[in-house]
């Protein structure tokens, strides 16, 4: 393997295992928690939220991606999911704004934890991995916030792995929620 390939990899193993056990686990609370729950991120962060949706959806849940046509409104007893690897996107802080002016908790994903909408989040996860807020200087192999991106895909993964099994799921049961119509 050349030596920028076990770079990138690492980059990548490094943004994933910075997200603990326990954080895994306060995720799936809050998802199995929620009555209904919306997501949402820009770019490609954005393809990695829907394939978040798209595994909820076959796990069971309630979940729909916002700013498509059939999401629905969310207020108490629901929650919404943010990413935002660099934090300050205006989108990502006003629909954090909304959800919680209408009694939605957030929880929010980013490797800027101290920039907004963080403050405004039940739950905050960090996710260390560089983005496009800390790239200038950087020896990264990956560009701009592809680590975060990539991580963020292999975490949806285990995310779901959990809610499958606290909600005794079989690989089955997740199958038969996959569309026929492909």
């Amino acid at each position: 393997m050349s030596t920028e390939v076990q770079r990138a990899i690492d980059e990548v193993a490094t943004a994933v295992e910075s997200v603990t056990e326990s954080e895994l686990d306060a995720i799936v609370d809050e998802l199995l928690a929620a009555r209904r729950i919306a997501a949402f991120a820009g770019g490609r962060e954005g393809l990695v939220m829907r394939g978040l949706v798209m595994r909820l959806f076959h796990a069971g849940l309630d979940v729909h991606y916002q700013g498509e046509m059939t999401t629905p409104h969310v207020g108490e007893g629901d929650l919404l999911i943010l990413s935002c690897g660099p934090g300050n996107i205006s989108m990502v802080e006003a629909l954090a704004g909304v959800a919680k002016r209408d009694g939605a908790r957030l929880l929010y994903l980013t490797a800027q934890p101290q920039n907004a909408p963080a403050g405004q989040a039940d739950v905050v996860v960090k996710i260390t991995a560089q983005t496009m807020a800390d790239d200038t200087a950087s020896q990264a192999v990956l560009p701009m916030g592809s680590a975060y991106e990539i991580a963020l895909f292999v975490l949806v993964d285990l995310i779901t792995n959990r809610v499958r099994a606290r909600r005794q799921e079989s690989a089955e049961e997740l199958r038969s929620r996959h569309t026929n119509l492909e």
